[in-house]
């Protein structure tokens, strides 16, 4: 006797869908973040050797990727200026071309800082980020280089490369209004030094410490 073939079982709602080809498993995407989490922990480390005088660094309480930086500024334009800022990571810092973003909590007149944003042109001095080449010390080391500039030679189009276009007048064609600039943002630098930035892991006790040690 012929019997019809039996119905084919329903797919069951909760039956996981197949995986596309090239897709990672969440293991594999959870062993490349924890990988890149650990190449940013062992570049953390190795700025206890190798940081740029006068420039500190700490880890935020709330992210691994969110650091709290404070520079302290020893000569030239800005003697005597203490600025804060924050070092964000993103979640694939550690690819080519995944820049870290630098932005100061402390108000910084100089034509490498957005007046308004407080945003550090990093993007404009490493167009190609390579982290075979450049890493938190990199950043660092920029960070405080900006401060010691003696002289802006680019011209025309190439002027425009930087945030803070205002400074950038002043400082080639005003030299002392630059400078009256400059030593206001110093002098306010100063007064809010104590105060914490939400969620800023630099104290005030630890900056006070900082202070003495340069003295």
């Amino acid at each position: 006797m012929f019997s019809p073939p039996a119905p084919s079982p329903a797919r069951s709602p909760n039956r996981t869908p197949r995986r596309r080809p090239g897709q990672g498993t969440p293991s594999t995407i959870e062993r490349e973040q924890a990988m890149r989490d650990y190449k940013l922990s062992i570049e953390y480390k190795h700025l206890k050797q190798h940081c740029p005088g006068g420039v500190y660094l700490v880890p935020s309480s709330t992210s691994l990727r969110l650091f709290h930086g404070v520079i302290f500024v020893r000569r030239g334009r800005f003697t005597n200026g203490i600025f804060k800022f924050t070092l964000e990571c993103p979640p694939r810092y550690n690819d080519v071309d995944c820049h870290p973003k630098v932005v100061f909590s402390s108000y910084v007149y100089n034509p490498h800082v957005h007046p308004e944003t407080g945003e550090l042109d990093l993007k404009s001095a490493y167009p190609q980020w390579d982290p075979a080449k450049h890493f938190l010390v990199t950043v660092l080391t920029y960070v405080k280089r900006i401060f010691y500039i003696k002289e802006y030679v680019e011209e025309g189009e190439a002027e425009k490369k930087y945030p803070n276009q205002e400074a950038l007048r002043l400082f080639k064609g005003d030299g002392e209004g630059y400078r009256r600039r400059v030593q206001e943002c110093v002098r306010e630098s100063q007064r809010s030094v104590f105060l914490n930035d939400p969620g800023c892991t630099v104290s005030c006790l630890l900056l006070v410490d900082l202070l003495v040690r340069m003295l």
